[in-house]
């Protein structure tokens, strides 16, 4: 408020001064004498008129200037909150992973930008057992261990999602066939070597069987899902624990 004060009574003294000059340049040029009332008209009719209208005229710039800035804070945190909420509706709530639409609409801007890549359907064997024998919160343990082991097997940059109960999905980006099952079975590795012990229980054995199918980059999703279940169903009708991959999808006409 301050502020405010200072700057009108710098327009008001300047008001005067401008009315003073003029003042005694016209009151003479016309004839007239400069009387006291002169004076006083020419000094303090600016200096409370200026004052008053700068004073008023500063005050409401002040208050708009911190209304926009209000405005402008309020807008970022709108923003922020609804970058955070997005992100989290993107996101499964238990293992932090990319839920399956987000999964899905990562795989197809991915697969559009490499024309290289591989995707990989990963199940966790026998997990309704566990479900049934230690309860769903000791399950719910064993599935965040697994999507842990999971994750240590994939390589940077790789898009990980969680698209069902107790399935996941890995589109390595880039990836030949060899590099492709490598990961693969390091993943299924990583899940294995997990030891896995529910309260006064003894060590529950947790493994994963793989589906995979190698890509280009005109492969449709629905297709490639359909190939890489394929090779998962077979992974488990062979006794499972194991990681199958197919060799790449013909490209379409």
């Amino acid at each position: 408020m301050s502020r405010i004060f200072l700057r009108a009574a710098a327009v008001a003294f300047a008001s005067v001064a401008v009315s003073l000059l003029l003042t005694l340049i016209v009151v003479p040029a016309m004839g007239f004498p400069m009387s006291r009332t002169v004076w006083l008209a020419s000094t303090v009719c600016p200096l409370v008129l200026a004052w008053a209208a700068s004073a008023s005229s500063f005050w409401q710039s002040d208050r708009l200037q911190n209304a926009h800035r209000e405005l402008a804070r309020a807008h970022a945190q709108l923003a922020a909150a609804h970058r955070r909420l997005s992100e989290k509706a993107s996101r499964d709530d238990m293992t932090g992973m990319l839920n399956r639409e987000t999964f899905f609409a990562a795989l197809d801007g991915s697969r559009r930008k490499s024309d290289r890549g591989a995707l990989l359907i990963i199940d966790a064997d026998h997990f309704k057992r566990i479900n049934d024998s230690y309860g769903h919160l000791t399950g719910d343990e064993a599935l965040l261990l697994i999507a842990g082991a999971i994750e240590r097997g994939v390589r940077s940059g790789d898009v990980l999602g969680r698209i069902g109960g107790e399935e996941f999905a890995a589109f390595l980006v880039g990836a030949s066939e060899p590099e492709a099952k490598h990961v693969a079975e390091r993943i299924r590795r990583e899940v294995e070597l997990i030891r896995f012990r529910p309260v006064d229980e003894r060590t529950v054995p947790l493994t994963v069987s793989i589906g995979g199918i190698s890509c280009g980059e005109s492969a449709a999703v629905s297709d490639l899902m359909r190939a890489a279940d394929r090779r998962l169903y077979e992974a488990k009708n062979r006794g499972r624990n194991l990681s199958i991959l197919d060799r790449e999808l013909p490209e379409a006409a």
